[in-house]
């Protein structure tokens, strides 16, 4: 039986005609209303877990601080300068407001989606728009899209997509405009995310896959300088990933074999997503990993059973071969052979195969399309309005950090980073009642980390159990002799205890070894002015406000000790400042009017004081 094949596996990409240019910008427009309707209940959202690592931090945010974020590796959660540009520039445009990022982060997937179709038309592949509007639709790119941090899989994907357009495009006039273009594109994706260095390698399928046949001159030669560049990028990216962020230890233990048993299970586990997208997840269950039983290899040894059979099968198509080929070998960053920090709380994440989805999606289309034109055009139909849905409703669980670790500890109730992160987030709202049993089950599942018994000794405290909360503090500082946070929350339990200089000592302790600590200066100041110290602890509170314009504690603060120092002139400007940014700060009213009423501007003090006691009774005085 002849397999269907309605353009020669030689022939080269024709330029698309007027007709085609009209119907690529109908389905740019579909695709763009399309991911504004799937992703409106992300659009809302808030920052999520590490967003805020990876939005411009104030230190950044000068021009200054964009020559940084290229000249410091460290400066940054990592080393993705082209991505960190993006976010500096979006902070220009709109600050802090999440839905600004959230827009960009959807209009570029409806835009890789949209290149992704132009890719698969130029390479003359049926039911390329079909494929297309699948991987728009498919709810495993919902994390990719939805959480902020992940700007880097989108945008690096555009880059990807047009690096390997304007390569189809060297390849057909072997111009050297195209090929500059080509490579600057690539590295801009390298520079975005570095698993955008399979690209070399997966061009050379995609010209086996239209050929039959690879020449060095023509193909791999003009190819070599950017596998160096991938190699060269994956590495320091490798390097960062195991110093900088700390991707090495106990969790990261697994022998040779043991990653070879893992990158089996990872295969199929990405291939059953996007074929069943059932239960998806923030956190997934970490699997216990081990080459010594014998089932675990079943993984593995299905793999090359399904190479080696679409290698037979490609004497009549090398159209799945090729999407084999293309998936395992862009996921091989994520498939257990390099250590990424996510694999301390799991192996497999949504995001890590947004890339790769891409093979089997181009190879689904291909499939409606070869179907009979009524059937094939239901089936699509069904198959995106069903997508879009389940995208949809996927979409909703990353509004705010509290559904979305909800959501994942009903699906893996043993994720003890969700219990970790939600604990730390009702701390810091002031429910250290409700925090405590997250915090507890967290230990209970990872026993030594550092985080977790800090996060344990701040909510004792803040339920007014100081004594108790010594002992997990220490034991973090312990375990992490650098870490300031924890010295902070030691400092303020020693200080519920009425242990006043232990507690000063462990402030400064926390503020040597992070000097852009807020909180810990802050504390240190409100140690030392308790003490009597004013003039020594005004250095702290002018260095906390300085770090921390927007800071209304700190404003206050650095506010009462120039009240307290006797210069009301120069604390009236704080106490203004800090009005400016919370308007119905009672304290701000109070403060504010006992300076002025110094300076003798009666009038305006009256007014101030009497709408801090109209906010506060307590004030009423």
């Amino acid at each position: 039986m002849p397999r269907p094949n309605p353009h020669p596996a030689s022939a080269p990409p024709t330029r698309p005609a007027a007709g085609d240019r009209s119907s690529a910008s109908g389905w740019l427009i579909l695709f763009l209303l399309a991911s504004l309707v799937v992703y409106w209940p992300a659009l809302r959202g808030d920052f999520l877990w590490d967003d805020l690592g990876h939005v411009t931090s104030p230190a950044l945010q000068s021009l200054s601080g964009l020559g940084r974020i290229w000249s410091e590796p460290g400066t940054t959660q990592q080393y993705y300068p082209m991505l960190h540009s993006a976010f500096w520039l979006e902070h220009v445009l709109w600050g802090d407001a999440t839905a600004g990022y959230h827009l960009v982060n959807v209009l570029q997937h409806a835009l890789a989606a949209f290149l992704f179709g132009l890719l698969l038309r130029r390479l003359a592949l049926p039911g390329a728009w079909t494929a297309a509007l699948l991987f728009l639709l498919h709810p495993v790119c919902v994390e990719s899209v939805a959480w902020i941090s992940e700007q880097k899989n989108t945008l690096s994907l555009v880059l990807y997509l047009g690096a390997a357009l304007a390569w189809l495009r060297f390849d057909t006039a072997r111009g050297k405009g195209a090929y500059a273009l080509a490579t600057g594109l690539f590295v801009a994706a390298l520079l975005t995310k570095t698993v955008t260095a399979t690209l070399p390698a997966a061009l050379l399928v995609l010209i086996w896959f239209r050929r039959g046949t690879l020449r060095w001159r023509e193909d791999v030669v003009p190819l070599l300088p950017w596998f160096a560049l991938g190699v060269g990028g994956g590495l320091f990216t490798a390097h960062f990933e195991r110093v900088g962020i700390g991707a090495e230890g106990a969790d990261f233990g697994l022998g040779a074999l043991d990653r070879l048993v893992l990158a089996g299970r990872v295969f199929w586990f990405y291939l059953a997503k996007l074929a069943w997208p059932a239960d998806l997840v923030f956190v997934y269950p970490r699997w216990n990993v081990d080459a010594g039983v014998w089932w675990q290899w079943l993984f593995p040894a299905a793999g090359l059973g399904l190479l080696a059979g679409f290698a037979w099968w490609s004497r009549r198509s090398r159209a799945p071969l090729a999407a084999a080929l293309l998936f395992g070998g862009s996921l091989f960053p994520a498939l257990g052979f390099v250590n990424v920090y996510p694999f301390v709380f799991s192996f497999v994440a949504d995001h890590f195969q947004y890339l790769a989805s891409l093979a089997v999606f181009a190879l689904a289309g291909a499939g409606l399309a070869l179907l009979p034109r009524p059937a094939g055009i239901a089936a699509a139909i069904f198959l995106a309005a069903l997508l879009g849905i389940l995208a949809w409703q996927q979409a909703a669980v990353y509004r705010d950090n509290v559904t979305l670790y909800g959501h994942t500890l009903r699906s893996n109730p043993d994720a003890w980073l969700a219990h970790h992160n939600l604990g730390t987030i009702l701390s810091d709202q002031g429910r250290p009642a409700e925090a405590l049993p997250h915090v507890e089950r967290t230990l209970a599942l990872r026993p030594d980390y550092p985080e977790a018994l800090n996060n344990l000794g701040n909510c004792l405290t803040a339920l007014g159990k100081a004594s108790e909360a010594l002992a997990p503090l220490e034991r973090a500082i312990q375990l992490q002799p650098k870490y300031a946070a924890a010295y902070n929350n030691l400092g303020i339990a020693l200080m519920g205890l009425g242990r006043a200089e232990e507690g000063r000592a462990r402030f400064e302790t926390a503020v040597t070894l992070d000097p852009q600590y807020v909180a810990a200066r802050r504390n240190l100041g409100l140690a030392l002015a308790r003490a009597g110290r004013v003039s020594e602890a005004l250095p702290q509170f002018e260095a906390a406000v300085k770090l921390s314009p927007d800071d209304v504690d700190a404003r206050l603060q650095l506010g009462t000790a120039l009240f307290t120092l006797s210069r009301p002139d120069e604390a009236v400007p704080q106490y203004e400042a800090a009005l400016a940014l919370q308007p119905d700060s009672a304290a701000a009213h109070y403060n504010l009017g006992l300076a002025l009423h110094k300076l003798g501007r009666i009038t305006e003090a009256k007014a101030h004081l009497d709408e801090a006691a109209a906010l506060d009774p307590r004030f009423a005085r």
